[in-house]
């Protein structure tokens, strides 16, 4: 194998890691995105279940009273 060759396979190489690491960059991008995403539902969810905490356990939300 000659120095060329070997200057090939290595830019073939360094290419393919390049990739590669702009695959996992996209990767831990949209995971990011996406944990901050359910991060506010579940901030949301936890203010829904605190200002619906009066209602006690068994309670169902906007049930009829019974004279209707």
């Amino acid at each position: 194998m000659n120095t060329d060759d070997r200057f090939i396979d290595l830019e073939i190489k360094l290419a393919m890691q390049e990739d590669l690491l702009d695959t996992l960059n996209r990767t831990v991008y949209e995971q990011s995105r996406r944990i901050d995403q359910l991060e506010a539902m579940l901030a949301k969810l936890a203010e829904h279940v605190q200002n619906n905490a009066h209602s006690g356990p068994g309670t169902i939300l906007n049930e009829r009273p019974p004279h209707y």
